[in-house]
């Protein structure tokens, strides 16, 4: 009876360790709960041509900078100001002195051209 104890033993732990649930990898968190420093896959870059679409790309970029943590509020307020002035030139019809200051503004402040 002892010979067939230890197999019978070895066989119901082997059974036990096959009922033994996998773990499972938890879900994704949905969009709008994203980690921190990641861009929501809702984000949309604005189309547009010229310096019209200059001007809403990078103020879209600030605004997902500031909303991700990329950037402080301090540093976004400075660079809309920038923004705004060269939306109001872009809408004066000055397309290259528009996308001249947006240009300026990148550089000063560590965004690629």
């Amino acid at each position: 009876m002892r010979a067939f104890a230890l197999p019978l033993a070895a066989l119901a732990f082997g059974l036990a360790a096959c009922q033994t649930p996998a773990p499972s990898t938890p879900p994704a968190p949905p969009p709008e709960q994203a980690g921190a420093g990641v861009t929501p896959n809702t984000f949309r870059m604005p189309s547009g041509s010229g310096c019209s679409g200059e001007v809403e790309r990078f103020q879209a970029v600030m605004d997902n900078d500031l909303a991700t943590g990329h950037t402080t509020k301090g540093v976004h307020t400075r660079v809309s100001a920038e923004i705004s002035t060269a939306r109001s030139t872009c809408a004066a019809g000055n397309e290259g002195g528009a996308i001249s200051q947006i240009r300026a503004t990148k550089a000063r402040f560590g965004y690629p051209g």
